[in-house]
């Protein structure tokens, strides 16, 4: 049985901790790097409903895409939200990782699963981090085959897991897809790098109105855009990062990919008439 240090190596080895932005907290939030781990949970939101869902798995791991304690605290008490996660984590032994902008910048890392979830072949990071390299936020894809718009945002509803707010294009329906930018998580501050790359559309999430409406009313012909939320955009991630564990501990650790929807739009309604 490995122990909790070993599987954090091997996810660092793939997520290195470098690559996170300056205002990130990545890394292991609790739990002790000694204990053996024989069961881990990978899901994007540490949240209530995962941590039940550890609970029920018996995992001693839950590995979260988003961190839970982004901002500094001064204080975990347990009658708060946050805090009375990290008592509950320790009281069952569970420990908890986050991976995040170091997940989104590696490679292959948050995008690249996105992007093979929606038949993609990458070509490279939409904003890399330095010329030529590999790593960086966002991918640049292409389909086999251009196909119509319409037929594209079908493709992504039909790929990614189901959501109450679905799936939006903004775009003419017949105009052909080809090559096409992909960020998981909010992407509307790399429209103009998607603009810049020449693509037929992007794959975001948290599109805004403003940000949104100015792209497509700039001159030249600009990207499609696919709206999707958060959470589905990048749940595509926990299997890529099981199947590192499952690669390196094969027969030592069962590794579960969460399937429960940590989506915050829960409902949607429609107009009578």
């Amino acid at each position: 049985m490995p122990a909790l240090a070993e599987i954090i190596d091997v996810l660092e080895r793939s997520y290195p901790p470098d690559l996170a932005e300056s205002w990130d907290a990545v890394g292991l939030v609790c739990g002790d790097p000694a204990e053996s781990v024989t069961r881990v949970l990978f899901c994007v939101d540490p949240v209530e409903e995962t941590v039940a869902e550890a609970e029920e798995l018996g995992a001693q791991l839950i590995v979260a895409h988003h961190p839970l304690l982004l901002r500094g605290v001064h204080g975990v008490p347990a009658d708060t939200a946050k805090g009375g996660l990290v008592h509950r984590l320790i009281r069952g032994g569970r420990a908890l990782y986050c991976a995040h902008t170091n997940a989104d910048s590696a490679d292959p890392g948050v995008s690249d699963a996105l992007a093979h979830t929606l038949g993609l072949e990458v070509d490279g990071p939409l904003d890399p981090h330095e010329p030529g390299g590999r790593t960086g936020i966002g991918r640049l894809a292409h389909l086999a085959e251009p196909e119509p718009f319409e037929a594209f945002v079908q493709r992504v509803a039909d790929a990614l897991p189901a959501t109450v707010p679905g799936v939006l294009g903004a775009g003419d329906p017949g105009r052909p897809i080809r090559n096409v930018a992909v960020s998981g998580g909010a992407g509307d501050s790399y429209l103009a790098r998607a603009s810049a790359a020449g693509v037929d559309a992007f794959v975001t999430a948290d599109l805004r109105h403003h940000p949104a409406g100015e792209h497509l009313a700039g001159t030249g012909p600009v990207p499609a855009l696919v709206g999707v939320t958060h959470w589905a955009s990048e749940w595509p991630w926990c299997g890529q990062a099981s199947a590192l564990v499952d690669a390196a501990f094969a027969g030592n650790v069962v590794s579960h990919v969460s399937t429960r929807c940590t989506d915050p739009w829960t409902v949607r309604a429609t107009p009578a008439r």
